[in-house]
């Protein structure tokens, strides 16, 4: 009976995970009034890393320096900047490191250029890992082989 009711029991709970999506941090009061702003601001604030969590987004994160963060972005829009210029302003603010998604420049080269730099260490080690072991199966000379056929002979 109960063996009937676990899956079930589990199938709703999997079903009641996977709806709940992700909670965001936005306060009722921080919402803008106007739902065009603030689908801009949201959209703005989750490529914005919040400083104290560092892998979450302002947009995520309970903190209060990432409230402080959303707050400037929505007083930027309804200053009437646009997303680059509010995106612009934080950086100029914050740096670099408040973006979620860094920007391809030749001072982030090193960062772009790393995972594909260790992928392709990563392939030529493999390869030569393999050439080695075929390059090192050597063959036995008659006179080897012999010593071996005598040594394993059992009479």
């Amino acid at each position: 009976m109960i063996a009937g009711r676990l899956p079930r029991a589990l199938l709703a709970l999997a079903l009641l995970s996977g709806s709940a999506g992700t909670v965001l941090a936005v306060q009722p009061d921080e919402v803008l009034p106007d739902a065009k702003l603030e689908a801009r601001a949201r959209d703005i604030s989750s490529g914005l890393r919040c400083l104290v969590c560092q892998n979450q987004s302002i947009d995520d994160s309970d903190a209060p320096l990432a409230r402080d963060l959303r707050l400037i972005v929505r007083e930027r829009l309804k200053a009437g900047d646009d997303d680059k210029q509010v995106q612009d302003y934080v950086v100029g603010r914050y740096g670099e490191y408040v973006l979620l998604r860094p920007v391809l420049a030749l001072h982030t080269l090193l960062l772009w250029l790393t995972p594909l730099a260790a992928l392709g260490l990563g392939i030529f080690g493999i390869w030569r890992l393999s050439r080695r072991r075929t390059e090192g199966e050597a063959k036995l000379t008659a006179t080897e082989e012999a010593e071996i056929a005598a040594l394993t002979r059992r009479d």
